[in-house]
């Protein structure tokens, strides 16, 4: 079990949630309606789901309630870049989005940059660049 094939987010409001993925951060799909029950993102290695927060909390079990914790929920999701410079180039696209952005873009103690920023739903993602990134042809990340 060494691979992780989805990544599911429980979204308060899946026309909203859409609207910030597909159509300004470009996050591709072939879903053209603007609320479906569900929908799929086409991410290199990984489909990222989005799915209406109460119902994934049904599915998973009625005695789950459908919250989504305030502050630091324990993990964070990471879109790695490579130029230094994408860095403040992709927080201003999710700014523009109407992302909140929670860290500036500024130089980490190991070496690379990377900024944060958090989706209408509280989600956290990190945008970071590495000096010593490298990158396979389809855009994954090797170590």
């Amino acid at each position: 079990m060494n691979k992780i094939t989805c990544i599911c987010l429980g979204v308060r409001n899946m026309e909203k949630s859409i609207q910030f993925y597909r159509d300004k951060l470009g996050f591709l799909t072939e879903e053209k309606n603007d609320n479906p029950t569900v929908v799929f993102f086409n991410t290199p290695g990984t489909k990222f789901e989005l799915f209406p927060l109460e119902l994934l909390a049904q599915d998973i079990s009625k005695d789950v309630p459908s919250e989504i914790c305030s502050g630091f929920g324990g993990f964070t999701l990471a879109y790695n870049v490579k130029q230094k410079e994408d860095v403040e180039k992709v927080i201003e696209v999710a700014r523009s989005a109407g992302a909140k952005i929670v860290k500036e873009p500024q130089d980490v103690f190991w070496g690379g940059y990377h900024a944060y920023f958090a989706d209408m739903d509280g989600y956290y993602w990190e945008v970071v660049w590495g000096p010593d990134f490298k990158f396979d042809e389809n855009g994954m990340l090797i170590f």
